[in-house]
């Protein structure tokens, strides 16, 4: 068993019983997530949901969630003694981002990973290309885009959910 955090950092109005269904369907108990308004756009709401479940249920949040249009969100998941954490980063423009994180919360690249930055950067020839390449890899552009939305949500109340399995 793990935890995270599902942060649905904005999203049309009409969309929110779409996304506690979502939830609940993964969690396998009824999410009802708890909306407020999202002041960075009209018409936005926003959420979070404290989650306990297996350690498949960040990665099976951020894909149920995935696809919709103009919706924000973040999934992380807690390491375990068996497994590393996780962070699903989504924004409309970016798609879905997933990086493996430490227990501290940092992004961990791999060394195959490091590796394909470096040889993408030496083929462009371009002495800026390792430090978009690893930009990229550790998820820079969905932080800068995510930003101001989370923001938006500091000093927002949650709650846990939980699901004996």
């Amino acid at each position: 068993m793990t935890q995270g955090v599902l942060y649905i950092h904005s999203a049309p109005r009409a969309l929110a019983p779409h996304i506690d269904w979502a939830a609940s369907g993964v969690l396998g108990v009824p999410a009802r997530l708890q909306w407020r308004e999202q002041p960075v756009g009209p018409g936005l709401v926003r959420a979070d949901l404290t989650w306990r479940g297996r350690e498949d249920t960040g990665a099976r949040l951020a894909s149920a969630i995935r696809g919709w249009d103009d919706v924000r969100y973040e999934v992380v998941q807690d390491a375990t003694a068996h497994a590393d954490g996780a962070r699903w980063s989504c924004t409309p423009e970016l798609g879905i981002f997933h990086a493996t994180t430490d227990r501290a919360g940092n992004t961990v690249l791999s060394e195959d990973h490091v590796r394909a930055c470096m040889e993408r950067a030496a083929a462009s020839r371009d002495p800026q290309a390792l430090a978009r390449e690893l930009s990229l890899a550790l998820g820079e552009p969905w932080d800068e885009d995510l930003e101001i939305y989370r923001h938006a949500g500091e000093g927002a109340k949650m709650r846990w959910l939980q699901r004996v399995v």
